[in-house]
């Protein structure tokens, strides 16, 4: 069901990321991983719908989403649009939906804004201290992307891996992650993994794996 909801608090990530607080209508609940679909609540946007992950956790006051606008690009000018809203403006939200949801300590994976699904996923595991024995890996372009890093480091019991591709004065990691550096990085095979980045990333991914030994049904992605 389509509701508007206004939008309560907007806060800077990086350069071109934003965490968007809004209204949560009565009623409302989710899992985290999970995702919904927004659009701007104003002419012409209103049937641009986009999907976006829950950034905060369901009892925390209002909704919350992190997200990253793409400017100069092909794309409907949604996000670039959205960069420019202030609070009390307002979009519309669209029922909960998502596959990626916890299932177990693990190796998260993500490329770019891929991470955002990890962090109510993250939050959640370390309110209920089950962080332990799980390690984030992500990929961006350049070091100024990486998005809720300071979230993320500082999550006791979590070990988090950056590299990036295209910052060579970065102090990181520059290489591709693919075959090559899970055998590099991860040692246990038998862990639960999740998914979540640019189509061609994940099914890369899911095939270097699965190439590597891992159990299939250990697998989680968006499908």
């Amino acid at each position: 069901m389509d509701q508007s909801v206004a939008i309560l608090e907007i806060t800077d990530v990086t350069h071109n990321t934003r965490r968007y607080r809004v209204e949560k209508p009565e009623g409302y609940s989710f899992t985290p991983g999970q995702a919904t679909e927004l659009s701007l609540d104003e002419a012409g946007f209103r049937d641009k719908k986009h999907p976006f992950t829950f950034t905060a956790l369901p009892d925390e006051g209002g909704l919350e989403f992190t997200i990253k606008s793409y400017f100069d690009t092909d794309g409907d000018g949604m996000t670039e649009r959205l960069y420019g809203y202030k609070p009390g403006q307002r979009l519309i939200l669209r029922d909960p939906w998502g596959t990626i949801t916890w299932k177990g300590p693990g190796v998260f994976i993500a490329g770019g804004a891929g991470v955002t699904p990890f962090i109510a996923i993250l939050k959640q595991a370390r309110v209920e201290r089950r962080l332990k024995g799980s390690t984030l890996i992500v990929s961006n372009r350049t070091e100024a992307d990486i998005i809720e890093r300071g979230l993320f480091e500082s999550m006791g019991g979590l070990e988090t891996i950056w590299t990036v591709t295209q910052d060579p004065d970065a102090n990181l990691l520059h290489e591709r992650i693919d075959a090559a550096f899970l055998k590099r990085h991860v040692a246990d095979l038998s862990q639960q993994f999740y998914l979540c980045g640019p189509d061609p990333m994940v099914k890369d991914l899911r095939d270097a794996l699965k190439g590597l030994g891992a159990d299939v049904e250990n697998v989680t992605w968006e499908k």
